[in-house]
């Protein structure tokens, strides 16, 4: 009886044995992925919005970039040379523009100057086909590059003077002489004060 229940037992546990080697070889249950979702339109390099079945196109370039070679705007594209600067040789004096003048030192239009040029900038409105250069002029005191400077700085506020009065900017050239082409090569004030002067020349566009 003892064998037999011996053997009841072996054979028992030779059984569970058996079973649970079954059910370790069993593959575990996963849950499965999910499918790939399409890429999307930043994956396929298209920009958002860009309709379907369109290839992407360059992007607008960034700010700073330089314009690609031949587009408008760009160095060495067609009508992107700067304009020459006309030669004073082109110029001549006419008649009906006055020269204004200054005091020492200052490059100021004064009130009574100032019925010159709107007399010049009504002549030039009414001539638009003329382009006109201004001269700045100093007199004698000073140095040669501190009267090139202010020779300058009368031109430059003559020419505002005429822009504000509605002739166009882009027919008017100022060039400074300092104290290079005087009017008058006395050594008092009278003499002084008309060197100290903005001239006028003119020329058909």
């Amino acid at each position: 009886m003892v064998t037999r229940g011996l053997q009841v037992t072996m054979m028992s546990l030779l059984i569970l044995g058996l079973a649970l080697a079954g059910c370790a070889k069993r593959p575990a249950t996963t849950q499965a992925a999910p499918a790939p979702a399409p890429p999307g339109p930043a994956a396929r390099g298209v920009q958002p919005g860009t309709p379907p079945g369109m290839a992407p196109g360059p992007g607008p370039s960034a700010p700073g970039a330089p314009s690609a070679p031949g587009a408008p705007g760009a160095p060495g594209a067609p009508g992107a040379a700067p304009t020459a600067r006309p030669s004073p040789r082109e110029f001549a004096a006419v008649r009906d523009l006055t020269d204004v003048f200054f005091d020492f030192d200052k490059y100021d239009i004064r009130p009574g100057d100032a019925k010159v040029l709107d007399a010049n900038a009504t002549w030039l409105k009414t001539n638009p086909n003329h382009l006109v250069l201004i001269e700045g002029h100093c007199d004698e005191r000073g140095t040669n590059e501190y009267n090139l400077a202010l020779g300058e700085r009368r031109a430059k506020s003559t020419m505002n003077y005429l822009v504000s009065q509605g002739v166009q900017a882009n027919r008017i050239t100022i060039i400074s002489y300092g104290e290079e082409r005087p009017q008058c090569a006395e050594k008092n004030e009278g003499c002084w004060g008309k060197n100290r002067r903005a001239h006028f020349l003119v020329k058909p566009r």
